[in-house]
């Protein structure tokens, strides 16, 4: 799989290429990066690649010229590999980023991500040149470099042989639809709280349904709208029922 990032902060996705699981992966050719400056695509001493919004308001827009140009370099050198750019702008009004959609964009061999900056991009290059747009929330970032990274470490260590135990992958939270269970590592006891007893039994079985169940009870109290969307079958309505959720916890609400 290959990522091309257009991107005036090329620097910002040392985040990905050096350090940990997709360290490794870039390590293992899993998959392969390049980025592309908007600023080398101009014709101007100062490089421009920004300038005031027609209509006034504040802040600047990023051009379409340079940010075309980029574009059609990405493209010409994807061509020389038979490979098909998909590019992904990311802005507030994209489609929220799911589990499934990583799925799906898994298996695009060559992902273009357009990262843009200010204020956002002329909005006629977005509609010539982006095949689809995502979001990460209801918020607002500086630019798109941050979704972008998002996207490609969850998308890597989906990439078979970048997670050094595979079904790591199998039993994150929103695969099965359901929030992760709780987990546990030694000591035994940290500040009088003890690991779960049915986790040191060595019965696979009641393990497996106790985390099932943890697993529904967390989801109905802090993503009941995850449960909605799934549905449950007669065992997890069972479990459910004999677990019910209590409050979610949130302790920066709290003021903790």
């Amino acid at each position: 799989m290959r990522f091309d990032a257009i991107t005036l902060f090329p620097e910002m996705f040392d985040a990905v290429l050096d350090y940990g699981i997709t360290r490794r992966a870039l390590d293992r050719e899993l998959y392969r990066f390049k980025s592309w400056n908007p600023r080398d695509f101009t014709d101007d001493p100062h490089r421009t690649v920004d300038d005031r919004p027609y209509g006034g308001g504040p802040g600047m827009l990023m051009q379409a010229e340079p940010l075309d140009r980029a574009l059609n370099a990405v493209q010409q050198d994807l061509s020389s590999e038979n490979l098909a750019p998909w590019v992904v702008h990311f802005s507030p009004r994209g489609r929220p980023l799911t589990h499934q959609r990583v799925m799906e964009l898994k298996n695009k061999p060559a992902l273009v991500l357009l990262c843009g900056r200010y204020e956002g991009i002329d909005e006629r290059l977005l509609q010539r040149r982006v095949d689809e747009e995502l979001s990460l929330g209801d918020f607002v970032l500086s630019g798109g470099e941050l979704p972008a990274l998002a996207l490609m470490d969850a998308i890597i260590r989906l990439l078979p042989g970048a997670l050094n135990d595979a079904d790591s992958a199998l039993e994150d939270s929103f695969v099965n639809g359901l929030l992760d269970c709780p987990h546990y590592t030694r000591p035994e006891v940290w500040q009088g709280l003890a690991v779960p007893e049915v986790l040191k039994s060595g019965n696979h079985a009641a393990i497996a349904q106790w985390r099932l169940q943890q697993s529904l009870t967390i989801t109905a109290a802090h993503r009941p709208d995850l449960l909605a969307k799934r549905g449950l079958s007669k065992q997890e309505q069972e479990l459910l029922a004999a677990h019910p959720p209590g409050a979610p916890r949130n302790k920066a609400a709290e003021g903790k």
